[in-house]
């Protein structure tokens, strides 16, 4: 992949942060990781704002189902994880 080297400016503190949990990896790729979720969101944010227009707000029945059906999915990886079963193609 090709890199191109940009200068940005970061408030010392969260550099100061950042150096230490990127030691290993190196800093440019953990902003670059940074950049890509961030970039990720703001397209998620987007679909968001497009299917609230198509589609109206989202409801409190629906945003409670919703986490209700992450928190089963957070609970069947957690179960898989304790099994030591790792296939995301495996059948619950």
């Amino acid at each position: 992949m090709a890199t191109k080297k940009v200068t940005v400016t970061i408030p010392e503190d969260l550099l100061d942060e950042i150096r230490a949990d990127a030691a290993e990896r190196g800093l440019s790729a953990y902003v670059a990781e940074a950049l890509r979720l961030k970039r990720d969101r703001d397209r998620l944010l987007e679909l968001v704002d497009w299917l609230q227009e198509e589609h109206g707000p989202v409801t409190e029945d629906e945003r409670v189902a919703a986490l209700d059906e992450l928190e089963d999915l957070d609970a069947e990886h957690e179960r898989r994880r304790a099994s030591g079963r790792h296939n995301a193609g495996e059948a619950a």
